[in-house]
């Protein structure tokens, strides 16, 4: 920062271009230039300095990803270590499934008429359709017979579940119930004990399909509160902390307040995460979160600090995240999986003790 003002940076010599580049090859182009392509560059240097640290990695996941079928690329960097832990929509955990379970899914077009589409009862998703019947309403009733089965198998214990609980069965029927498990990252977390949260679950079709299951008195007992303990017990053991953040919305702020929630809150961890990279189209000048620069996390806690360890690429996730796998999937050797989902229990407790002993001696 010292020499942010003087004349010192990099040389820019015109790299060459060349056929059948590798991603490698192309990343290290990116990094030679200006603008977003060298911000790209630095974002998959950042992705590789999280693995080859050994940081506890989090994917944010808004937008709709699964839909155009991004979702066997996080299985891929799920099976590989590379994503510890998820935060998502809703609609990207409902969608994620079409997959695994075969539901149809187009590729169409976006400068239609919508009230055609609506009577052929086909859904649009800008340029993507999905069938109404075929797969929007046989989805719902998986999901409504999934969430039946684990109310059967978790009300005997009496313990509250969290949509991380939740993720986990359904990724767990998907694997042992669906056609081609192998489609699904929430079938992948399931298999690599990676916790899935969905803080804005009622936000979604599978919140939705939580209605007829309230009037039938067949809901397993969910407590949303245990996701933020949960998240923030994940931070609160980690040495080094990342994210990876596509778009921005209820799955970013979930990630980043996990900082101020031991801060600020608890009052028992400072500092928050190590290291983050968003990809993004939204603006920062119009005061919202999706568009909030890193650098303004500092103030809150969420990073720690404002002037490395962070990156924000402007444009669309679905360009930039499968570069920016395919790049560390080239330059990275697989780790061992963390398992975290069934060791944010203990987690909890520890985070919990260490809280109570605390406020005790106050």
């Amino acid at each position: 920062m010292n020499n942010k003002h003087s004349f010192t940076g990099k040389k820019i010599e015109p790299p060459d271009i060349h056929p059948n580049m590798s991603i490698s090859d192309l990343i290290t182009f990116y990094g030679c230039t200006g603008f977003n392509a060298r911000r790209l560059s630095e974002a998959a240097m950042m992705f590789k300095k999280m693995i080859d640290t050994n940081a506890t990695v989090c994917l944010t996941l808004s937008g709709a990803m699964t839909p155009i079928g991004l979702g066997k690329s996080i299985s891929t960097m799920i099976e590989k270590g590379f994503i510890d832990w998820v935060i998502t929509t809703g609609a990207n955990a409902y969608h994620d499934l079409h997959f695994a379970y075969g539901l149809p899914v187009r590729q169409g077009h976006f400068d239609v008429d919508d009230d055609i589409l609506y009577s052929k009862q086909i859904v649009r998703i800008y340029d993507i359709y999905i069938k109404e019947v075929e797969t929007l309403q046989r989805q719902d009733h998986l999901i409504q017979n999934m969430i039946r089965g684990i109310r059967k198998r978790t009300v005997e214990s009496g313990k509250d579940l969290s949509t991380s609980d939740l993720s986990y069965r359904l990724g767990e029927t998907a694997n042992n119930h669906s056609s081609s498990p192998e489609k699904s990252f929430m079938v992948s977390a399931f298999k690599q004990e990676v916790p899935i949260f969905i803080p804005s679950l009622t936000d979604s079709s599978i919140g939705m399909n939580m209605i007829p299951l309230l009037f039938e008195s067949s809901l397993p007992s969910l407590n949303l509160l245990l996701d933020i303990s949960e998240s923030a017990a994940i931070l609160w053991k980690s040495n080094i902390s990342g994210g990876i953040e596509l778009g921005g919305g209820v799955p970013k702020n979930f990630f980043q307040q996990t900082g101020p929630t031991l801060y600020q809150i608890l009052k028992i961890k400072e500092g928050g995460h190590d290291y983050v990279i968003q990809l993004t189209d939204a603006r920062p000048d119009t005061g919202g979160l999706s568009g909030a620069t890193i650098q303004e996390g500092k103030s809150w806690g969420k990073i720690k600090s404002s002037h490395t360890g962070n990156v924000i690429v402007y444009g669309d996730s679905s360009v930039y995240f499968p570069l920016l796998c395919s790049y560390v999937l080239s330059e990275c050797k697989p780790r061992k999986p963390k398992k975290l989902y069934h060791l944010k229990d203990q987690f909890v407790k520890e985070m919990k003790d260490n809280y109570l002993k605390k406020n005790k001696k106050k």
